[in-house]
Order: structure tokens, then C-alpha cells, then sequence
């Protein structure tokens, strides 16, 4: 049977994590200075700021590669100075050119809540997140077993950790335990066939419960977007390639948020 994207990349990730283990076993992980440092809450900046959640991203299965240029630096610089209320930063190295110093040395020059956008398969990984600086973890449910999600997110608030739950469709959120999960984030893009609909956002707006932050994720590429994402009580809007494909991400933020500023 032919793999799908998604399950090759795990399959991938498996090998990875078990490579990871025997070289950094999780005794060290937990002995990182970064691990008693106080997080900062994602949840509340959306709910408090502009509600964009900037990413860093090299490159992707679907358009290969879109910034290899930009330094994580001053992207990440720039992104808080556009007042981005997170930043994403994908680690996932062999199929979006991402790596965990990324994270780091973004946690290094920046004080806004970061999210570690990643293929969390095992508590490894989570320990890890909290190791290098993030303030936040996705889980994709799409890849995780209905007890992982709920012990994954356990974990990660006991690391103080905050956790959004990414789902594609009314099955996942259905079959997701919400106990310990402070953001739902709904994908745009179809798995499958890689298109993107922004009505997946609103179909699924009714489905998640109120108490949780909702945020809408792929495809929001102009104010008009948001404005009406938010008619459907999004919060949240995490933009990556509508940024990072340009050559100055940072200004290309900068000139959104006060775009959307005026909006409102």
C-alpha cells in the first residue's frame, strides 16, 4: 500500500526520535537551564493582540522550497517588532528544512511565546520542546491515537507547556479529549489533494467548544480572510508562507498587521 505524505513523514520520525534517544537520552533533555524557565502563554497573547501567529518555514512538501535565504534571526526579530502575537518555528528537518537550533536561537532573541510546530509522535519530543524554549506544542490529530492526545497534552501542561490541537475535520475534534488542550486549530489544507478552503474554518467554527482558542491555520493570505474568520469567533491566525515566500518576511508582516490594524 502506498504511503500518504503524512504517514511517511511519521514513519520518518519514528527512525528519527529512536536516533535521538540513543544519542541524547532523555536524562540530559531534562537537566537543559531552559527547562525552569517561565513560559509565556500563547492562548492569551492571541486573545490580547493581533491574534497572528508567524511562522518560519523553509520549505514544504507541497511548494518545496520558499525561503532559504532568510536568516531565523532576524525574521524572528522583525516578526515582533510587526506585533505578531506568536511565532511558529518548524523543526521537522527533512521535509520542511526546519531543525530544533532554529528554536533555540529564536527562544534566544526573542521574548513572545513560541510555538514548536513538529510531528509530535512521543513524549520525547515534548520534553524536547520545553528543552529548547517553547512555550507551546502543536499535536496533529490527525497522527495521534485518541490517548495519546490526551496524555501528550497532560504532559505538556505539567511542563507548562500550552497545546493546540490541529484537526482537518469534524472526525478528528470528535474523537479528540479536549481536557487539557487550550487551542483548536483548524487546517485548511485537504491532506489528500494539498487544496486549501478557508470553509473548513467555518463549517468547524460551531463544532469547537467556546472555552477553547480558535484558530485558523493555511491559506490566509489578505486582511478580507480575517475579518471574516473572525466573524466565525476565530482569534487566531497562523500565516506562514503568505510571509516567509517574500524576501523580506518581517516588513511583509509589518505591513499586514497594520493593514488589519486599520480594519478594525
Amino acid at each position: 500500500m502506498k504511503l500518504n505524505i503524512l504517514d511517511r513523514i511519521v514513519s520518518d520520525k519514528r527512525r528519527e526520535i529512536a536516533s535521538k534517544k540513543s544519542i541524547l537520552p532523555l536524562v540530559f533533555i531534562k537537566a537543559s537551564p531552559l527547562m525552569k524557565r517561565k513560559t509565556l502563554s500563547l492562548s492569551k497573547s492571541i486573545k490580547n493582540g493581533s491574534g497572528i501567529i508567524a511562522e518560519f518555514k523553509r520549505r514544504s512538501p507541497s511548494k518545496q522550497v520558499i525561503n532559504h535565504k532568510s536568516s531565523i534571526i532576524d525574521v524572528v526579530k522583525d516578526y515582533v517588532a510587526s506585533e505578531v502575537s506568536g511565532i511558529s518555528v518548524l523543526t521537522d528537518t527533512k521535509y520542511f528544512g526546519g531543525a530544533l537550533d532554529d528554536l533555540i536561537q529564536a527562544r534566544d532573541h526573542v521574548n513572545i511565546p513560541l510555538l514548536r510546530k513538529e510531528f509530535i509522535i512521543d513524549t520525547y519530543q515534548i520534553y524536547e520542546s520545553r528543552a529548547y524554549g517553547a512555550d507551546a506544542i502543536l499535536l496533529i490529530a490527525a497522527v495521534l491515537k485518541p490517548e495519546e492526545i490526551y496524555s501528550f497534552s497532560q504532559l505538556a501542561h505539567d511542563l507548562d507547556l500550552e497545546v493546540l490541537l490541529e484537526i482537518h475535520n469534524e472526525e478528528e475534534l470528535q474523537k479528540s479529549d479536549l481536557t487539557h488542550i487550550d487551542m483548536v486549530g483548524v487546517n485548511n489544507r485537504n491532506l489528500k489533494t494539498f487544496e486549501v478552503s478557508l470553509q473548513t474554518s467555518m463549517e468547524l467554527s460551531s463544532k469547537i467548544p467556546d472555552d477553547k482558542v480558535k484558530i485558523s491555520e493555511s491559506g490566509i493570505s489578505s486582511i478580507a480572510s480575517i475579518i471574516q474568520l473572525k466573524n466565525y469567533e476565530y482569534k487566531g491566525f497562523l500565516i506562514g508562507e503568505n510571509f516567509m515566500r517574500t524576501d523580506d518576511p518581517g516588513k511583509a508582516a509589518v505591513e499586514f498587521i497594520k493593514g488589519l490594524a486599520n480594519e478594525n
